[in-house]
Order: structure tokens, then C-alpha cells, then sequence
């Protein structure tokens, strides 16, 4: 929160207190029946409903639990009558808002019983108590939770979108990581194709020429042709080696975060908090797979809970690593329900199509490691994504 906005909330809370405390004041005042100690008593109850609202957002529960005591202590003091839906609208309003819906529900409930049956009991016309005025205090408070719970919602809904925002952001850190690591392992093996070919031609050419200058006499020309090959290949050599040098000379847009399974709860901790339930169940220890299976393992994972997050109203995940012979299980399953929803449809096992960029980048990491992805929705609902990484998939 920033500073500017934790101010207009001081501002606007304060505004909803002083409106709570105007709307009790009020109706004390309009009470003729009732003046002295009671009335300025009555006051002191506004007041206090009126500063609850300032600490609503920090104890939303005790605030909407407080103000029912005090609205039910109104009436066993027989104080001036406030009414009963204006004063609680805000308590069960912000403990709506605070995704607290059946504190909000039950403290209604309440209070709306014990305020009908003690009516009842002092005789009030039965026919206007439950007819009208029991309707609209129903409607009141319904109102003020359900404007809470829906404002609960869409800040739920907004921070969801921000974690989502980055995890994307994430993954195409990743990616560009990755494309870097694929980039550097060509540049390897053009090194050792290209460079170890040059050094081999140098190697044969010297041996030749050593060979020229110890026979007897010395075949001083035939020695300086050859040399002349080994000055040719080093010069080559040299060339590729400082290409070479200036490819890997380029930063690592990920600083240095590689993909890895030890950056797991990580990843779990930032999808449980927007709001899904990970299990994870029998994950490598560190260094116990190669490293090329390890870091598609970890892209696997992130990919499948990135895609639950933006395509599921998923509530559960469970991950699932389990070594199979020489094999690495990698399940992930989400019980959303919209698994056969657009933007999930099946993919093929690695020979096949894959269906959406997300599953088609799965597919292409398992495909360099020689492995098999599966992908698509249950029968019982949700969708299930299955990869089996052989552990030698580096080399």
C-alpha cells in the first residue's frame, strides 16, 4: 500500500464513522420519548459505533461483532431506538469487503432475531414489524454484504491478475535465459566441431614437418610448407576463438537465476498466494537429476501452474515427481473447472501437435531432452499434465 493511498483510506474511513455517528446521533435525538442520561448515554453509543469504523479494516470480524453487542446493548438498556440496519450496514459491509461474507451473514442473522422476537415481546404490531419493516432492514443489510463481498471480489480479482502479470513476467525472463543457455551450448559445439578440427590440422601438419626436418638431409622446404599449413589452421583457429569469445561476452538477462527444481517453493509460494491450494510430492533433492532434466522439470511446473492460474477456477493443484526406472514422472493436476475450456485443449505425446503456445513450449523443452509431454482434461474434471524426462536427457 502506499503512502497516498493508506491516506484516503484514513480519510474515507474517517468519513463513514462520522456518517455512522450523525445517522445514530440522530435518531437518539428524534427519540422524544427518551431525554437526560439515557439520550446523552445513546450519544456515547453513536460515538463509539461512529470510531469503530476506523479500525474496520484492520479487525473487520471484531468490528462487525462489536457493533452488534452494542445495537443489541441498545435495546436490553431500552436507550432511544437507533433502528437496526443504517447502524450495522458499515460493520457488516467491511467485513464483507474483507472476505469475511459469514461473519457478515450470521452477525445479520442475529441480530435481525433477537431484534424481531424482542419487538414481539414488547408488543409491537406483528403485521408491521414482520410485513415491512423486517423487509427492508433485510434488504439493507443484504445490500451492504453484498456490495462488500463484490468489492472482496474484484480486489481479489486484480491482485490475481498482478501475480499472474508476473509469473508471465517471469517466464520470459526464463525464456531469454533459456535462449541464452541453447545459444552458448551451440557455440560449444561449434567450438569443439570448428576450433578442434583447426587444432587437430595444426597437430598433423607440425608432425609432418618434424618429421621432414629429421630425415636425412633435412627436407628444410617440405618443413616450411607444412609450417605453413599450421600457420594457416592457427590463424583459423584464432578467428573462430574470438567469435567465440564475443557470444559469451553477453550478460544473462536472468542474472544468473537459472531454472532449477531448488527454486520450486518459490514458484508454489507465489501461486499460493493468489489463491490455489499446491501440493508437491516427492521433488528431486538438489543435484539428484542431471541438469538439463532438473531445469525442464522446473519450466514444466511453472508452465502447467501459470496456466491454471489464467485458464482455471482451479482451488487445488497437486504435483507429483515420481522416478520411474530411468525415468523422471513429472504430473501436475488442477481440479479447475474449465479444463476442456478454451486456451486447454489436449496435446499430443511428443510425436504429436501440441495445441497453444504454452503447451507447445512444454513440448519443445521435453522434446530436447528426449522425453514425452502429455496434456488435457480429466474425466472427473480439471486438467492434468504429464511429462516423463529421461534422467541421462543431458548428455
Amino acid at each position: 500500500m502506499t503512502r497516498q493511498s493508506g491516506r484516503q483510506d484514513v480519510i474515507v474511513d474517517a468519513l463513514l464513522g462520522f456518517a455512522v455517528f450523525s445517522v445514530v446521533a440522530i435518531a437518539a435525538g428524534a427519540d422524544v420519548s427518551d431525554t437526560g442520561n439515557l439520550t446523552l448515554l445513546a450519544y456515547a453509543l453513536a460515538a463509539v459505533l461512529g470510531g469503530l469504523m476506523l479500525v474496520r479494516r484492520r479487525w473487520p470480524v471484531a468490528v462487525v461483532l462489536t457493533t452488534s453487542v452494542l445495537i443489541v446493548a441498545n435495546y436490553v438498556l431500552d436507550l432511544p431506538t437507533i433502528g437496526l440496519a443504517v447502524p450495522a450496514a458499515a460493520a457488516l459491509y467491511s467485513a464483507a469487503e474483507a472476505g469475511r461474507p459469514r461473519w457478515s451473514v450470521g452477525s445479520a442473522a442475529a441480530l435481525v432475531l433477537v431484534s424481531t422476537l424482542a419487538r414481539l415481546g414488547q408488543g409491537a404490531d406483528p403485521a408491521y414489524l414482520l410485513g415491512y419493516e423486517l423487509a427492508s432492514t433485510v434488504a439493507i443489510m443484504g445490500a451492504a454484504i453484498a456490495l462488500g463481498h463484490v468489492q472482496w471480489q474484484r480486489g481479489r480479482a486484480e491482485r490475481q491478475r498482478a501475480r499472474i502479470a508476473a509469473l508471465d513476467a517471469q517466464a520470459r525472463a526464463a525464456e531469454a535465459a533459456e535462449t541464452v543457455a541453447l545459444e552458448r551450448i551451440r557455440i560449444a559445439r561449434d567450438l569443439h566441431d570448428a576450433v578442434g578440427h583447426h587444432l587437430s590440422v595444426v597437430s598433423l601438419h607440425a608432425a609432418v614437418a618434424a618429421e621432414a626436418l629429421d630425415d636425412a638431409p633435412a627436407d628444410v622446404d617440405g618443413a616450411r610448407s607444412e609450417l605453413g599449413h599450421v600457420r594457416q589452421a592457427s590463424r583459423e583457429a584464432l578467428s573462430e576463438m574470438r567469435a567465440t569469445v564475443r557470444a559469451l561476452r553477453d550478460t544473462d538477462p536472468d542474472g544468473g537465476r537459472v531454472a532449477s527444481l531448488a527454486r520450486l517453493d518459490e514458484l508454489v509460494a507465489s501461486v499460493r498466494a493468489a489463491g490455489v491450494d499446491v501440493r508437491v510430492e516427492g521433488a528431486p533433492a538438489p543435484g539428484e537429476v542431471s541438469g538439463m532434466v532438473d531445469a525442464t522439470a522446473f519450466r514444466i511446473v511453472q508452465e502447467a501452474l501459470t496456466n491454471t492460474l489464467r485458464h482455471a477456477r482451479a482451488g487445488r493443484v497437486r504435483v507429483v515427481f515420481a522416478r520411474e526406472g530411468e525415468e523422471l514422472d513429472v504430473v501436475v493436476t488442477d481440479d479447475g473447472g474449465r479444463g476442456s475450456g478454451a486456451g486447454r485443449r489436449p496435446v499430443a505425446a511428443s510425436g504429436g501437435q501440441s495445441q497453444g503456445s504454452g503447451l507447445a513450449g512444454m513440448r519443445e523443452r521435453v522434446r530436447m531432452v528426449g522425453g514425452s509431454v502429455e496434456a488435457g482434461p480429466r474425466p472427473e474434471g480439471g486438467f492434468r499434465v504429464r511429462a516423463r524426462l529421461p534422467l541421462g536427457g543431458d548428455r
